[in-house]
């Protein structure tokens, strides 16, 4: 089994060693330990930081990305991206998961929940990549390249090419663009094949109000009526919920993916937070695709949910450390992945970054550094599986 031995890291607010054995922390210790290793990687100056888990996006999207911006969703969707979408190729799914990883990684994240098509594609990005992936395989009623009923036999005979860094899981777009008996269909299909549910929840008003004018209920009253809702369900979005609407997201262990940038440029309104929060509903976070955020910077991700949610006047609600369990373990945590954390037994899934960059000086708290006032010109390395990628 390979050992990596970090040498003098900052953690926690003191120089630390820190061993990792195969692709788990195994030893946590004060600096100038005894400890050894095969791998010694000299980090004075650098600090530790847990990677990020996006658990809402469209990777091959970024080909889209600049090509649509400043208007809503439905006409966005409807008028520019599903025509676009028609005409893109394996090759330019493949090109565009490739952007989409590249970027990924740079910016520290680790794992992505991914909801598009022509999934081979982008499983041979993320094997080459090094990264770990929940690929999403997408079901539509009308789109040409939701080819769902084709996508069984590989979804039943798929092997994961890395040995444990890629999942597939079941994608139902939203209520707007899947049948009642389709989604049922769907999440029975998942649950038979032990895979997680991934779909959009109540992202905007008119989704929200066309709802009850169709159904007599809330879109998440409606699925639960339909028995999508559970444990192994992530949900993004989630903007326009009551907090009857939270008590059954909770209820159910449902995962919210909250995507703060693409509501806020597609208009779709505000994350109850203060709902969210009394309910006990589990969040994480996600940067939707490029073509709607427009990037993938998780970190970025972070400051902006937390300035959201202080914007109705608590400056107190939703506190650096709090954002950046939303982006890390609680991520992590939604694939059951023991991960996101700098602790003993967990994943050596890890960022260095450099602490004489001007973004983190001077450092009175690296946490609050790292979510309200850096950039990732921090990130030195990015560590997955305790490997470096």
């Amino acid at each position: 089994m390979k050992t990596t031995l970090l040498k003098n890291v900052f953690l926690e607010g003191k120089q630390s060693d820190i061993l990792i054995e195969g692709n788990k922390f195994a030893a946590i210790c004060d600096a100038e330990s005894s400890l050894t290793a095969q791998d010694v990687i000299q980090a004075e100056g650098l600090a530790i930081l847990p990677t990020f888990y996006n658990t809402h996006t469209h990777a091959a999207m970024n080909l889209l990305k600049g090509y649509a911006d400043d208007m809503p969703l439905f006409k966005w969707l409807s008028e520019y991206i599903w025509p676009f979408e028609e005409k893109m190729t394996p090759k330019d799914m493949h090109e565009g998961s490739e952007l989409a990883v590249e970027e990924m990684i740079s910016s520290g994240t680790v794992l992505f929940n991914d909801m598009y098509f022509n999934i081979e594609e982008t499983i041979d990005v993320v094997a080459k990549a090094g990264l770990r992936a929940e690929i999403g395989i997408t079901v539509m009623e009308n789109h040409s390249l939701a080819q769902t009923e084709e996508k069984k036999r590989f979804i039943q005979e798929f092997k994961d090419p890395t040995g444990g860094r890629i999942h597939l899981v079941m994608a139902p777009h939203a209520i707007y663009t899947v049948g009642a008996e389709k989604y049922k269909k769907t999440a029975e299909f998942a649950r038979d094949n032990g895979l997680r549910i991934h779909t959009h929840v109540s992202e905007t008003r008119s989704e929200y109000d066309d709802c009850v004018k169709k159904h007599g209920m809330s879109p998440v009253k409606y699925l639960d009526s339909l028995g999508i809702l559970g444990p192994d369900v992530i949900a993004a979005h989630c903007v326009h919920i009551s907090r009857e609407d939270a008590d059954i997201l909770a209820e159910r262990g449902v995962t919210i993916s909250h995507c703060p940038c693409s509501n806020m440029k597609l208009g779709s309104g505000r994350f109850p937070y203060e709902i969210v929060k009394a309910a006990g509903c589990k969040v994480a976070l996600g940067t939707d695709g490029a073509s709607s955020n427009n990037n993938l910077d998780m970190r970025e991700e972070m400051k902006f949910a937390a300035l959201l949610a202080k914007l109705e006047g608590d400056p107190e609600l939703l506190p650096a450390p709090e954002i950046l369990s939303w982006a890390t373990v609680n991520g992590a945590e939604a694939f059951g992945l023991k991960a996101g954390k700098i602790e003993e037994g967990y994943l050596a899934d890890f960022l260095l970054v450099d602490l004489s960059n001007i973004r983190l000086r001077p450092n009175y708290n690296l946490i609050s550094n790292w979510v309200y006032s850096a950039d990732t010109s921090c990130i030195r390395s990015v560590f997955c599986d305790g490997r470096k990628i």
